[in-house]
């Protein structure tokens, strides 16, 4: 089995104040980052850490995360809300005379 493309991932280089540094983050590995001193460094830093990581990880046999740009996604999700704001959000829907998916839909593109 092969490993993802460690560039696939999703990153952020930021500025952390309290470290002085730059900071990198992937949202696949949330419990990894790596400080440096520029932006470029962290990324590079962050990416062979990662690499390691793939690796250890195929050793023992645990499951890689796959990259979030080669997911694929349904277009559907489940979602709870309490009984006052469902009855609020199906009162909006008919006195806009749409659907609480499409009000739900339009409020979240709106975004």
């Amino acid at each position: 089995m092969t490993s993802p493309d460690i560039a696939h991932y999703t990153y952020r280089v930021t500025w952390s104040v309290e470290d002085e540094e730059f900071v990198a983050t992937c949202l696949e590995f949330p419990s990894l980052s790596w400080l440096a001193d520029t932006q470029v460094a962290a990324l590079q830093g962050l990416e062979a850490l990662i690499a390691d990581t793939i690796e250890d990880m195929r050793a023992e046999g645990e499951s890689v995360p796959d990259p979030l740009s080669e997911r694929s996604f349904s277009g559907k999700f489940n979602l709870r809300v309490g009984e006052t704001l469902h009855r609020r959000l199906a009162l909006e829907a008919a006195e806009e005379n749409v659907s609480i998916n499409q009000l739900i839909v339009r409020r979240l593109s709106a975004s």
